[in-house]
């Protein structure tokens, strides 16, 4: 007779303890092993788990008697799915990011959760060519020395000299610079060691281009987890990684817990991006987890991006992270020319300025392809009466309501929840309303307008029902069956186009107003980003950049092509506000139909927490709020936050946990626990 100890995915903090009694005519294949999954009853509903430990006999302080102890109906697995490695990774997760051992092992094994994120597509531009390009100095450069510094740390690392630090690396260089040949070259280096390779890329990144080119580059080895593949096909590729079929893992943020024998190298493409941080519990950031398991492994960690995220700048100024820097632009394309067009000074021009419409007119007589770029989807921005400023907001979420022309409905971009647009204001009575700002519906429509022959194709997700759409479209432009780009978010993202010569974004500063102390960086990255698009293949690419807000940092260095003055200002602020890179965060959101429950329970919250905080620590916690979270409604949700601010982690983590495993609070509010939160909204 053994004792398996399984876990569930439950927010219980415990395994739960079950008999196995093998039978004389057992299938071999079948055994109870660590790692394998086994189907139980959990009270009267039949559910599975994972077997953690395999015990022989109970202990003697065992709380159960022996014969109370429920036998498993069946072993799932023929194969466990993880091994030691994941095991221990599973318990730092749960620890540092706040949840129990249970989520943790599910959260990284291929179930049927899939990630949404809209994010970069950095990793197609450069991939194209399958054809090993041959390096340039500087790529040499970066791929030996990584090579060398990880070899070194080995050694010591028997001698117990080892500077663990050493083995992060950041690959630093404009758009279009080689990075991703980089990549390849390093990971076919530690291939031929005949260790394995993850390679993360950005959600949306993972298409039909990449799968093609990577299996051109690596045959067979080459193993690809996105969210398109079905719970089955995801078992199928991690059971080829587990029998090392596969060699090089590609995937989204959860590649990272692939169960690769003898890990040798972890690569984090366009690092910066937003869709490495997950948005349900655990809230793990891929990078720290990536950070985690090189120094277990001694691996080097290869992070890349035209615009490191501030905390991965800070570690470069700080060495903490190596830096290796790529100057020069490949195809010989030069940056773009950026200029910035003030607004103010074109109050009746729509949403494309007279400047910028002329500019248009030149490149289409040139038979040349235009983008325009805005971050909105929706005809306009918000819906407001111009006598006394009411303005409609969703009624299950705070937000305000975006106008859609072609159904005539305002639309929640939250919920869903949609409404007639009001004939006078629902305040005031006046009719003097209606809707500011602008969304790609209506540029669209202005575009149009201004450009009667041109051909104009439009990338949003209001537009796109699924990833072969889009992909369509992208190849209809890249065969110049289109004159005119219109888009959001997924138009900035490494999309190579021979044939484009000018990039307008439409409102730079869109996102500034954003109530979020990431604003300005995203701003800037993401002018930065689709400003790469332009004059890949043309000496005179132009970008032109529209604002309000010409002087405000953010648009002004992204404009000039300051990168290094950008990150300064921005790490000088956050050091005098004191946010992260300078300060640790912790963020608890507390979620209710009823708002005054939401916020009873925050109170209480904090009293726990102000009464947790460890000795010796006091000076260096702060806990900020409870509060109205900026969005303070989403899906008929109220929502409260607390922040916890520090300079070190773990005592933060410490309160945290005393609050979510100690405390009993009622079941109609829902507690968010987000370590290192990437937005506060």
């Amino acid at each position: 007779m053994y004792y398996l100890e399984i876990i569930l995915n439950l927010p219980v903090n415990q395994g739960f303890t079950y008999s196995y009694e093998p039978s004389p005519d057992e299938n071999e294949e079948l055994k109870p092993q660590i790692g394998k999954r086994a189907e139980i009853m959990f009270g009267n509903k039949k559910t599975e788990g994972f077997i953690i430990n395999i015990l022989d006999s109970l202990p003697e302080d065992f709380p159960i008697p022996k014969e109370k102890i429920r036998p498993i109906k069946r072993i799932i697995d023929k194969d466990p799915l993880f091994g030691q490695e994941l095991i221990e990774i599973a318990r730092w997760i749960s620890q540092y990011y706040l949840c129990t051992l249970g989520e943790a092992v599910f959260s990284m094994l291929p179930g049927g959760k899939r990630e949404t994120s809209t994010a970069g597509f950095s990793f197609e531009e450069e991939i194209t060519s399958v054809h090993k390009n041959t390096l340039s100095d500087e790529q040499k450069n970066a791929v030996e020395k990584i090579l060398e510094v990880t070899k070194k740390i080995q050694e010591e690392d028997k001698n117990e000299k080892a500077n663990p630090q050493a083995l992060f690396h950041y690959l630093y260089g404009p758009t279009g610079s080689g990075k991703t040949e980089v990549f390849l070259s390093l990971a076919e280096k530690i291939l031929e060691q005949n260790k394995g390779v993850i390679y993360l890329v950005p959600e949306i990144g993972l298409t039909g281009q990449v799968a093609k080119a990577i299996h051109e580059r690596f045959g067979n080895t080459a193993a690809i987890l996105h969210s398109g593949l079905t719970p089955s096909q995801k078992l199928k590729e991690w059971r080829r990684i587990m029998h090392r079929e596969a060699r090089v893992v590609i995937g989204a943020r959860s590649a990272v817990f692939a169960p690769v024998p003898d890990l040798g190298l972890i690569i984090i493409d366009e690092e910066h991006d937003g869709s490495y941080k997950s948005g349900n519990t655990p809230r793990y950031h891929a990078r720290q987890v990536a950070m985690h398991r090189c120094l277990n492994l001694k691996i080097p960690l290869l992070m890349g991006s035209a615009t490191p995220s501030v905390e991965s700048w800070y570690g470069m100024q700080n060495k903490t992270i190596t830096k290796h820097i790529l100057t020069k632009r490949l195809a010989g394309g030069e940056m773009p020319h950026i200029s910035c067009i003030d607004l103010n000074y074109f109050p009746n021009d729509g949403c494309i300025s007279k400047p910028l419409e002329e500019e248009i007119k030149k490149v289409l007589q040139k038979n040349h392809q235009v983008i325009l770029f805005l971050n909105r989807r929706g005809f306009t921005h918000f819906f407001q009466c111009n006598s006394c400023g009411y303005e409609l907001v969703c009624k299950n979420c705070s937000v305000p309501l975006t106008y859609h022309k072609n159904v005539n409905r305002l639309r929640c971009h939250y919920c869903g929840w949609s409404a007639v647009p009001p004939e006078s204001c629902p305040q005031c009575g006046s009719l003097d309303i209606g809707s500011s700002g602008f969304g790609t519906e209506y540029i669209e429509a202005e575009t149009h307008a201004k450009f009667p022959n041109a051909r104009i194709i439009r990338l949003d997700t209001d537009v796109l029902k699924n990833k072969n759409e889009l992909l369509e479209k992208i190849e209809d432009f890249k065969n110049k069956k289109y004159d005119i780009m219109l888009g959001t978010q997924m138009v900035a993202k490494g999309l190579n186009f021979p044939n484009l010569e000018l990039v307008g974004i439409i409102l730079a500063d869109a996102g500034l107003h954003m109530p979020d102390f990431r604003a300005a960086e995203r701003t800037f990255s993401l002018i930065t980003q689709v400003s790469g698009r332009a004059g890949r293949y043309f000496p005179d690419g132009k970008v032109i950049v529209q604002t309000y807000n010409p002087r405000k940092e953010p648009v002004l260095f992204a404009c000039k092509n300051k990168i290094e003055d950008f990150y300064n200002t921005e790490l000088e602020e956050r050091k005098l506000l004191d946010f992260p890179p300078f300060t640790r965060l912790v963020r608890l959101v507390f979620r209710s139909f009823d708002r005054n429950l939401a916020y009873e329970t925050a109170l209480d919250a904090a009293k726990i927490l102000k009464e947790h905080i460890p000795t010796g620590t006091a000076r260096g916690v702060e806990i900020i709020g409870p509060a109205e979270c900026p969005i303070e409604k989403i899906n008929s949700s109220w929502r409260y936050h607390i922040l916890l601010k520090g300079k070190i982690i773990t005592p933060l983590q410490k309160m945290a946990r005393a609050l979510l495993f100690d405390y009993k609070h009622t079941q109609n509010v829902y507690i968010e626990y987000d370590v290192d939160p990437v937005s506060l909204l």
